[in-house]
């Protein structure tokens, strides 16, 4: 018994050891996220091929193909609305918002929620991905395993990145991409402090993938050969091609959701039922539409491209799948969006070949490079495909002619699309996520200075008894002329002392000030300004600066409507060294700049 015992006694010893040292706690847990995260992509890899064999088994009739998607997506849409609804959509704004505005809480609810959803609309043929639900699947797992062991909210956090790069490792066979993607895309800092476990956990995951499914790579790419230094130009015009075809994808998805969020709520559950039968209308007629289309990809990059058809299924492929996605299917666009830009890159190259047959690759080298392409476009992640698509051929001939194309589309989408379309699908959801930037974590910020307001306004009050309540100076002392408006639906916006005494003038005294918001800006406070709390002070002093204003409302990133705080010029100019009394005494009182 003396040994057994002695063992037990070694391995608490070990265990409170490795308790008392972070950076030993995070690197074992960084082993163990990676492997677990391994083996539940691994299942989920394995439990979506085995459904889509029953569903749609060899020879089966073509009526199939418009059922089971319909079906599919009626089980699935049933289930996200009542049981989990953190599971809908892509999964990538969710652990977004799980790292940055949930403390990183993910519930093991979800994991299941999202594996069981994602298996079945993937199955059914669904034209979305699992890259993406992989993704939200591993940060919940490392969620999960680090609250379990005790840690912190800022440890768990920290986590998070970690399982990500994991799941995308296992489910996409890219190792260094998913690092990449992780810091890139995720944690939008490629000098994020979570490099060494992400790539700890990146392998770990791997190897676990490569002992259960073997060696074989996604795509079977033939080797690549630059036949001419003119093909260059050829490459540019497919970053072109790329580039307004990614912002035509963005831009249907986006407004096609915006329609369907405008449907009454109770019909959420019965929302996906439109992208299924769509899919499967479509796929009824061309079958290479459905699903995320990995096997007509890697035909198309072997040569086996006919110019109407990947024009046509190219085409086809952005309906469906903004359509999916849009109408509250669980699936990502990762996987839809290479089988996009192989299209577009196989008809770009089909048409260059024929009618530069002497100096150009055949169209299977375009879909290569236009995958790469139309991932930078759409996801807007330019290093993340060129390492991606370098992983995926193992060939460095292709990185330059990789890198011509994905800056043109990088820069095409940027310009006709502002925001990412991580991030505007947030903002849909109401949810404002962090624009990172190295400049802006090293800076003070909103949290350092913001307080509560003196006085928060009733919008049900009538306009003439708060001019009569604010009519003297603020409870803490400040001038400040400008107030927070509340309804029972949260917050409103700020009213200005010159707004209140102007709706007095014109007879509007015994009206609610909440009126004079306007329905519209009382239905939408999105373009309101104002500031988050991890924002700069630099942020908060340029958006004071172009609207004339010396507050400004602090909003939690979940809901425009919860007001966490007022932010006040005078204390911004204060965290400078600079006397903001002194200066606003020279420049006069905000009403008189503004009035």
């Amino acid at each position: 018994m003396t040994a057994p015992r002695t063992r037990t006694s070694r391995l608490q010893t070990w265990l409170e050891e490795l308790s008392h040292s972070e950076n030993q706690l995070t690197l074992v847990l960084s082993l163990v996220v990676g492997v677990v995260v391994g083996l539940v992509t691994v299942a989920f890899i394995l439990i979506t091929g085995r459904l889509a064999a029953h569903m749609y088994p060899a020879g089966g009739a073509g009526w199939r193909r418009i059922l089971v998607p319909t079906l599919g997506s009626l089980s699935t849409g049933f289930l996200l609305a009542k049981y989990f609804p953190f599971a809908r959509g892509s999964g990538i704004p969710q652990t977004k918002f799980a790292l940055f505005v949930n403390d990183g809480r993910i519930t093991m609810r979800t994991i299941l929620g999202k594996l069981l959803c994602c298996s079945t609309s993937l199955a059914s043929g669904i034209a979305l991905g699992r890259e993406g639900p992989s993704v939200q699947i591993g940060a919940g797992v490392a969620s999960v395993i680090g609250r379990n062991a005790g840690l912190d909210g800022r440890q768990v956090k920290s986590l998070l990145p970690v399982g990500c790069s994991a799941a995308l490792a296992a489910a996409f066979n890219t190792p260094i991409a998913a690092v990449i993607f992780t810091l890139e895309e995720i944690m939008g800092d490629l000098h994020a402090t979570v490099l060494g476990t992400a790539v700890l956990s990146s392998a770990a995951a791997w190897m676990v993938l490569h002992y259960f499914l073997g060696d074989d790579p996604l795509f079977h790419v033939p080797a690549y050969r630059l036949v001419h230094n003119s093909e260059l130009a050829i490459y540019a015009v497919l970053g072109v091609v790329g580039g307004l075809g990614s912002v035509v994808f963005v831009k249907l998805l986006l407004n096609l959701r915006a329609m369907f969020l405008r449907f009454p709520r109770h019909t959420v559950w019965l929302q996906p039922v439109v992208g299924g039968l769509a899919v499967g209308l479509l796929g009824y007629f061309f079958p290479d539409v459905m699903g995320v289309g990995y096997n007509y990809v890697d035909k198309v990059l072997n040569g086996d491209a006919v110019l109407k058809m990947v024009v046509l299924l190219g085409v086809l492929k952005i309906i469906a799948t903004a359509t999916c996605y849009a109408s509250g299917n669980a699936g990502g666009i990762f996987g839809p969006s290479l089988f996009i830009g192989a299209m577009m890159g196989a008809a770009t190259g089909g048409i260059a070949h024929k009618l530069f047959p002497d100096v150009t690759a055949g169209p299977g080298a375009y879909a290569l490079v236009g995958m790469g392409t139309a991932f930078a476009g759409i996801i807007r992640t330019p290093f993340t495909s060129v390492i991606m698509i370098f992983e995926l051929t193992r060939d460095y001939t292709i990185i330059v002619p990789l890198m011509i194309s994905n800056t043109i589309a990088y820069f095409i989408s940027q310009r006709f699309q502002k925001s990412t379309i991580y991030e505007a699908l947030a903002q849909q959801d109401g949810v404002h996520l962090p624009s990172h930037s190295r400049h802006q974590s090293t800076t003070a910020s909103v949290l350092q200075v913001m307080k509560q307001p003196s006085l928060i306004l009733s919008a049900e009050a009538e306009v003439a008894t708060v001019l009569q309540q604010v009519s003297g100076p603020d409870s803490d002392g400040t001038s400040m002329h400008t107030w927070p408006v509340a309804s029972p639906d949260g917050f409103l916006g700020m009213v200005r002392q010159t707004e209140l005494i102007e709706a007095a003038r014109v007879g509007k005294g015994s009206m609610p000030i909440g009126s004079l918001f306007g329905e519209s800006l009382a239905a939408d406070t999105t373009h309101l300004p104002h500031v988050h709390p991890d924002q700069s002070l630099h942020l908060a002093l340029e958006r004071m600066g172009s609207g004339g204003l010396s507050v400004l409302p602090v909003v939690s990133r979940a809901s425009m409507r919860q007001l966490l705080g007022i932010v006040l010029l005078d204390d911004v100019l204060a965290n400078y060294g600079l006397n903001g009394l002194t200066l606003r005494n020279n420049v006069g009182k905000e009403g008189d700049q503004i009035g």
